[in-house]
């Protein structure tokens, strides 16, 4: 269904405010996986039309980067608040197509785009870990840019204004996540009565984690570690001689026959 043709667009206005489970009632969420500026701009005006809740996402012409993004209409800037240079020159994007030649296409990146956006659309259905609202992804440097898009005061796009003047709308703030217990309280410790192993559970910027190691400070000069990683704890320098030692000692000590060892078999 082509939704940039008038009567289509009726059809999907009527889809979003009916085509709950009950057939009656809105739906939850739009998901956007389309792949061009024309479609993307329908949507974008029948989300803040009905004020509804969508997630849009995409995919480069090159193939190595992508992103999600979650938009709420007068809450989120939405696609025509900071549109691509082609939607917001105006160029209409069939004029740049050229027969015979199609977009790169490089499935892992599809793939884990996809992925993102589903696993973002759990999190908000479902109510569990950090909502994100934009979310990139790079390819070549395996860089994932996140924050949170603001809507534009003089966004070209009428409804997304009168949306930003809900005044619940303007005193919207962004959803942090924050851990929470069975009780509702954050960072609930669980402690169980029966403990047979002795585990314990350490945070991130904990000293020392469950198993003792102190976080280590300086790092062996002939290792090097990238950003973001350090080592649990510091290997002793002498622990190879140690254990020859240690060996050298048990295999000196052992003072037996062989004989004596075949009697003591069979004695068994």
């Amino acid at each position: 269904m082509d939704i940039t043709t008038t009567a289509n667009f009726e059809q999907l206005l009527d889809r979003m405010q009916h085509g709950g489970v009950d057939g009656t009632s809105k739906i939850d969420l739009v998901l956007s996986c389309v792949d061009n500026y024309a479609a993307r701009t329908a949507l974008n005006q029948a989300c803040n039309e009905l004020n509804q809740e969508w997630m849009e996402s995409g995919v480069s012409e090159d193939a190595v980067s992508g992103h999600i993004q979650f938009l709420l209409p007068g809450r989120t800037a939405c696609f025509e608040c900071l549109p691509p240079l082609i939607v917001a020159s105006g160029i209409d994007e069939s004029t740049l197509k050229r027969e015979g030649v199609c977009a790169a296409s490089l499935p892992t990146t599809m793939g884990l785009v996809a992925a993102m956006l589903v696993q973002n659309v759990l999190k908000y259905l479902l109510g569990f870990g950090q909502v994100s609202y934009y979310l990139g992804y790079s390819a070549m440097k395996d860089f994932f840019p996140s924050d949170v898009m603001r809507p534009n005061p003089e966004c070209s796009n009428a409804q997304c204004r009168k949306q930003q003047a809900v005044p619940d709308h303007a005193s919207w703030t962004p959803m942090v996540w924050k851990a929470l217990g069975h009780d509702g309280q954050e960072n609930l410790v669980v402690e169980h009565d029966d403990n047979e192993w002795g585990i314990e559970l350490g945070g991130d910027d904990d000293d020392a984690g469950a198993s003792g190691f102190a976080a280590s400070t300086d790092a062996p000069e002939t290792t090097k570690l990238a950003s973001g990683l350090s080592f649990a704890y510091d290997q002793p320098a002498t622990a190879p001689a140690a254990a020859t030692d240690r060996q050298s000692a048990s295999v000196a000590d052992v003072d037996v026959s062989l004989e004596d060892l075949m009697g003591q078999l069979k004695s068994l």
